[in-house]
């Protein structure tokens, strides 16, 4: 049974402007659309939403010709780039908003939570906001009394839960917000990034709540996230957009690697021969950084790697230190490790040259992104998170064991002895 299904679904803005430019035809739009249910009679082709460029046309579809369905208890994560039209979708899910073409259907109630304090009013109590959540879910009051004291205590904020919404800080709101959408049995739970405000205890509970809800419920959860780690562990199916269309639909393994590998081979070494657009600032800035192999000529599992990075200071006499710390494509934190390049407050004006190297058959083969703090004293200087990308090559070896694409962050050789005891 589908509990969602988007058939042609379009939403188009209109950039600067509210309105088509008139009453009267501000009246005929709403009359059309509103009162008749035809499109918008005032809908003309504008540019694909392409942020980064500037286009001709006033007139952007966010979202173009969506097509998907999603089965009843699927959990099913959409990830794009920022501005691919994640939380536009949403909310035309969630019909904070009206697709300017197309068909939405929906089986069940929906519970959202697109941004911190979604549905809250500010000056009523948490209790009483919990209250008037239920209520515009269809909920009897005595069906949200039987769940407030588990709505309170999932929270975490039973000691404010008689104190107006707006003084509360935003984790307690997403804290509470999300505790009400989930345990108010919706048939439907759709979440935006809001979880990413919470902190690391309220994350990994967030996150088994909506298991729960998916699999002992047999609900719907739609989860918006930039967190890949997350939304591997929370989801089965994917849908990744790319500028307001969908272009993959599928496991979530392969939308994620779809995702991630953007179709570009990133060169192992950046130079930045003008300064001046190097990353960094007026006390440090990039000349280059160098992903070299250890021995051979291709940076792979097999032959270790040797980081070389250089850079300009522009502070003299501090303590200058330098931390590095290697990502994975999905996010997930490698190392951090870092050097105090200045230990006597004794920094010069001029090149640095920082060299370290990781062993042979540690890093298995893939994507990785190298980022670069810079300080004093631990006071920050210039951070670069995701500075580099980079990849390591897979390495074949006599064993066809190890020639295989293996799983996990380390692809190590073990020297393993074996023996047989009676």
């Amino acid at each position: 049974m589908k509990a969602v299904e988007f058939n042609h679904v379009g939403k188009q803005y209109r950039l600067g402007l509210v309105s088509t430019g008139t009453f009267s035809h501000d009246l005929n739009r709403w009359w059309t659309m509103n009162v008749r249910g035809k499109e918008d009679p005032y809908l003309k082709i504008g540019d694909t939403n392409v942020r980064s460029k500037k286009g001709e046309s006033d007139l952007v579809w966010a979202l173009k010709d969506i097509n998907f369905s999603v089965e009843q208890g699927d959990v099913v994560g959409i990830i794009g780039k920022n501005g691919a039209g994640k939380s536009t979708l949403l909310k035309l899910l969630s019909r904070v908003t009206a697709p300017t073409i197309g068909e939405i259907k929906v089986c069940g109630h929906i519970a959202s939570l697109l941004e911190v304090g979604t549905g809250f009013h500010p000056e009523m109590t948490g209790r009483e906001n919990i209250y008037m959540n239920g209520a515009i879910m269809g909920m009897t009051k005595a069906e949200i009394t039987r769940k407030l004291d588990e709505i309170i205590d999932f929270s975490g904020c039973e000691r404010y839960i008689d104190t107006p919404v707006k003084r509360y800080s935003s984790g307690m709101k997403v804290r509470l917000g999300f505790s009400v959408a989930a345990h108010l049995e919706p048939e439907i739970l759709v979440v935006d990034e809001v979880l990413a405000v919470g902190d690391v205890e309220f994350q990994k509970k967030a996150i088994g709540k909506m298991q729960d809800v998916s699999k002992g419920g047999g609900r719907t959860v739609l989860f918006v996230s930039h967190n890949m780690a997350a939304v591997q562990k929370l989801c089965k199916r994917g849908i990744l957009l790319e500028d307001g269309t969908v272009k993959y639909s599928g496991g979530i393994e392969d939308t994620i690697r779809m995702y991630i590998d953007d179709g570009t081979t990133p060169s192992q070494s950046v130079f930045y021969d003008d300064l001046s657009a190097a990353p960094g600032n007026d006390k440090v800035r990039i000349k280059s950084f160098e992903v070299l192999p250890v021995k051979g000529d291709v940076v792979s599992v097999a032959s270790g790697i040797h980081f070389r990075l250089t850079f300009m200071n522009y502070v003299p006499n501090i303590h200058l230190d330098a931390v590095f710390r290697l990502y994975t494509a999905d996010d997930t934190i490698i190392f951090h490790s870092g050097k105090v390049v200045s230990p006597q407050h004794d920094s010069k004006i001029g090149e640095y040259i920082l060299d370290f190297s990781l062993p042979p058959f540690m890093l298995n083969h893939g994507k990785y992104y190298m980022s670069i703090w810079f300080g004093e004293n631990n006071k920050h200087l210039v951070w670069g998170k995701y500075f580099h990308p980079f990849v390591i090559e897979d390495s074949f070896y006599e064993d066809p064991y190890l020639s295989k694409t293996l799983p996990g962050i380390l692809k190590l050789e073990l020297n393993v002895s074996s023996h047989f005891r009676k």
